[in-house]
């Protein structure tokens, strides 16, 4: 079976934290070296790719964007981009 890889390609915000310690973010993320898609899920610290997901190719995102008001996204609480959580 084929090894599944994701890579955070660009950090885009922290939305919420809930008391177990999951949070959810929105993330450009790379499936399987493919072009990066946003990705909105609940990831916990110790569980990679944990969680409920949406996931919007760019130009979707895009329209997405123009949807949300821009204090919507919180841009403060961005992860560093190093920081890997998919396995």
């Amino acid at each position: 079976m084929k090894e599944i890889t994701c890579n955070i390609t660009k950090p885009i915000a922290v939305l919420s934290e809930n008391d177990r310690g999951y949070t959810k973010e929105a993330n450009f993320v790379s499936w399987n070296e493919r072009d990066a898609k946003l990705d909105i899920r609940e990831w916990h610290p110790d569980i990679p790719a944990a969680g409920k997901v949406l996931r919007l190719p760019k130009m979707k995102a895009v329209d997405f964007g123009k949807l949300l008001p821009e204090s919507t996204l919180d841009l403060a609480e961005r992860r560093d981009a190093n920081e890997k959580r998919c396995k």
